[in-house]
């Protein structure tokens, strides 16, 4: 007796087939940029970040010299009444000043760790995969600027303790942490960007110590932008820790300030700031 004829495979069956044949010989489509991106960003800011939950005597040291400033140098002043502020205690007037003067000096030396990694080895290996070099860079400035707030919350406790009268209004907080990312992004990514031109760690460590205090002092940070000589109110124009520190004292004190003019310009000098980097990515790889 003759066995009954195999079922005819489903149609279904001969798609999956196909399919898996199809994979073979042709590799799936990568995802488009524009959702690689965001990932990839997340996941090195990430990686920054455990260097930072790993070590923390980073954040304990640097809190040192925001403290001698709002002691010393601001209760000083305060007593003297030599700098105008608009009829606020001079250390009330300070402290903006100082939250975004350490969060610019955290950010400023972050061109010695990415060359610190090419010298280890590190970037190459990140070069040669699909990651995009802004992505790496945008990674880099975010993880600056989470290390700038904490910082920022720091000096926030030691002003509040002196006495300071800042605002504990949880939106402006907010607003707060989002000029103080933006303005470590910016300051991030100028010192990449020097570290791709200059190559190595000696001379980035003299251009970062050449540059920083010019742009602490070509600020408002310490004092009004009226009180300064011509040429100097026309530097602090075109110097970003000047609309950093113009934004942080409208919302933590109050005062007069050009908020969205504030982030309009940390949100361009941020975005240019990637774009030089990036730019600047393959020459340390060389």
């Amino acid at each position: 007796m003759s066995e009954a004829p195999a079922a005819p495979p489903s149609a279904s069956a001969d798609r999956a087939h196909a399919q898996g044949i199809d994979l073979l010989l042709r590799p799936p489509q990568p995802r488009a940029g524009w959702r690689l991106l965001p990932a990839r960003v997340g996941a090195l800011c990430a990686v920054e970040l455990q260097k930072l939950r790993h070590d923390r005597t980073e954040l304990y040291t640097r809190a040192v010299q925001p403290a001698l400033w709002l002691l010393i140098f601001g209760q000083t002043f305060t007593r003297i009444r030599a700098i105008p502020t608009g009829g606020i205690p001079y250390i009330d007037y300070l402290a903006p000043g100082i939250i975004a003067q350490s969060a610019m000096f955290i950010a400023i030396f972050y061109g010695i760790q990415i060359i610190w990694e090419r010298d280890a080895g590190v970037l190459n290996k990140l070069l040669v995969t699909p990651t995009p070099r802004s992505a790496l860079i945008t990674g880099k400035a975010f993880a600056a600027g989470v290390k700038s707030v904490v910082q920022a919350v720091v000096v926030i406790v030691i002003a509040a303790v002196l006495g300071v009268a800042l605002t504990w209004n949880p939106l402006k907080l907010i607003g707060v942490a989002v000029i103080v990312v933006l303005g470590s992004a910016f300051f991030s990514c100028l010192s990449m960007t020097i570290a791709g031109i200059v190559l190595s760690r000696d001379r980035l460590m003299g251009f970062g110590q050449a540059i920083t205090m010019p742009l602490f002092f070509a600020s408002n940070a310490l004092y009004p932008v009226a009180i300064m000589p011509g040429w100097l109110q026309a530097v602090s124009r075109f110097n970003p820790l000047t609309y950093e520190v113009d934004a942080l004292r409208g919302l933590l004190l109050g005062t007069p300030a050009h908020l969205a003019l504030d982030y309009g310009v940390l949100l361009v000098a941020a975005a240019l700031g990637i774009t030089a980097a990036s730019s600047l990515l393959g020459r340390l790889a060389r």
